[in-house]
């Protein structure tokens, strides 16, 4: 069967807005000590479009060819918004994320082409939930979730520049993630 690797396609955040959501979770996340939240590094956050789980890794070259085939609907995504905080999922979270507000569709539309294409390419049936476009910005610990106000978040916007193909390394002191390929960064 051959080496796995746990897959996903994301699409990659302007460093700039990644720090502003790295320091909301610092500092806009009222909760106590022991309240069981990891804030992520803001290198590690990220928008998920299609989580692929473990895939054999001899199909990274076919989902490169895939994903390169989509640079055109990865460019015609237009400004895209932080929205409000959320747990996730709703009932017995194991996330705090920032909503992720997509006006003109153009997101939306990018992540069913990529689910189709992916679908297309490799052994994968996409998600049947609805997709909500967010970035974690903390994990929560085993022991429940931290109770406490959390505080508006910041007003950006900006473009979805650049989608990739990644490798998630899990490791006791969070995921690594290993990029592949890419499409978009111009």
């Amino acid at each position: 069967m051959g080496e796995q690797a746990r897959l996903f396609v994301a699409a990659s955040l302007p460093a700039a807005v990644r720090a502003e959501l790295a320091r909301w979770a610092r500092s806009g996340v009222a909760v106590g000590p022991g309240s069981g939240l990891r804030r992520l590094e803001p290198e590690t956050m990220h928008l998920t479009l299609c989580f692929l789980g473990d895939q054999p890794l001899a199909s990274v070259d076919a989902l490169a060819v895939a994903l390169g085939g989509l640079a055109e609907a990865v460019a015609g995504v237009g400004e895209l918004v932080v929205g409000a905080p959320v747990w996730l999922p709703p009932r017995r979270p194991r996330a705090l994320a920032i909503e992720i507000g997509d006006p003109d569709g153009a997101l939306r539309a990018l992540r069913a082409a990529l689910a189709r294409e992916i679908a297309a390419t490799i052994d994968w049936v996409p998600e049947r939930q609805h997709f909500r476009p967010h970035v974690t910005v903390a994990r929560i610990r085993p022991g429940g979730p931290p109770t406490g106000a959390l505080a508006v978040t910041p007003q950006l916007r900006f473009a979805c520049e650049r989608v990739a193909l990644l490798r998630s390394h899990l490791e006791p002191a969070g995921a690594r993630y290993e990029e592949l390929a890419s499409v978009g960064g111009w």
